[in-house]
């Protein structure tokens, strides 16, 4: 795909993978929207851009770990742009960021379900008008091979809580997210897939886990941009990549019940089903 003049949206891009697909879609002619909390980083990353010949990207300033603060992020997008030809879904919190211990969300959710799941699915309904105007249009999931089944008994992890079992859900969630919301946008020229990108890339969020890393953000931005610029994937949707190749989820992925039950829950914590 030819990337001038596309509207790009990448969330959590200030830092690590997102920031290197940022840049690299600002050097092929891209319009890129970044998204982060911290306008110290953004300002970085566009004097960057800006110093290499190409295009400011536009900056906005969002907590994702509110709904209110999702939404807000979402109108401003709705504001400005009128298309989006493609939305990556990118932002997340790790298995140890600021502790492994249970966090929640000022809504009350626990964290790394609301930042990592919720978030992505919130802004992901409210920009579709946007992504239905600029079809053919591509919405791309950054989850990861750890993935853990949603138990619907205890969806926010009060009881038996892990950092790595929440990180796990919330990217599982993503990719029940994806399938389903691929087969409910069949024919409208938006495809959506989910991937994992690069395994322990050198990132802030692995090496705030302890974590020796072992792939670099230019690999896991690599299987992002095939998502995002690819041909050989322009008609694909409802599909897990496992970097460039396509590879099987956890199982709850493929059960349409279980994806119809986070469904119905997702509407309601995001405020969607009134």
């Amino acid at each position: 795909m030819d990337m001038r003049g596309k509207t790009v949206l990448i969330t959590g891009s200030t830092d690590g993978v997102g920031r290197y697909v940022a840049g690299r879609l600002a050097a092929e002619g891209a319009d890129v929207l970044i998204h982060g909390r911290s306008a110290e980083r953004a300002k970085a990353l566009i004097d960057e851009i800006v110093r290499a010949g190409h295009a400011a990207p536009t900056f906005y300033q969002a907590d994702l770990s509110s709904m209110a603060g999702t939404r807000e992020l979402a109108a401003a997008v709705i504001r400005d742009h009128k298309r989006l030809d493609i939305f990556v879904s990118n932002a997340g919190i790790g298995s140890q960021s600021d502790g492994p211990q249970r966090q929640e969300s000022c809504d009350g959710y626990e964290l790394r379900f609301a930042v990592n799941y919720l978030s992505g699915f919130l802004l992901a309904r409210l920009l579709l008008p946007l992504l239905k105007a600029a079809a053919p249009s591509r919405i791309v999931n950054v989850a990861s091979l750890g993935q853990h089944p949603v138990d619907f008994d205890d969806v926010m992890i009060t009881k038996g809580y892990s950092g790595s079992r929440a990180y796990a859900q919330s990217k599982l969630s993503q990719i029940m997210f994806t399938i389903d919301l691929a087969e409910e946008l069949k024919g409208t020229g938006i495809t959506v897939n989910a991937l994992h990108p690069a395994t322990y890339m050198n990132t802030t969020m692995v090496r705030a886990g302890g974590i020796t890393p072992i792939s670099t953000v230019e690999q896991g931005g690599a299987a992002i941009l095939h998502l995002v610029e690819g041909d050989d994937v322009a008609g694909k949707s409802g599909v897990f990549f496992n970097g460039m190749n396509e590879a099987r989820a956890n199982p709850q992925a493929y059960d349409a019940d279980a994806r119809r039950r986070l469904r119905v829950l997702s509407l309601e914590l995001t405020g969607l089903s009134s």
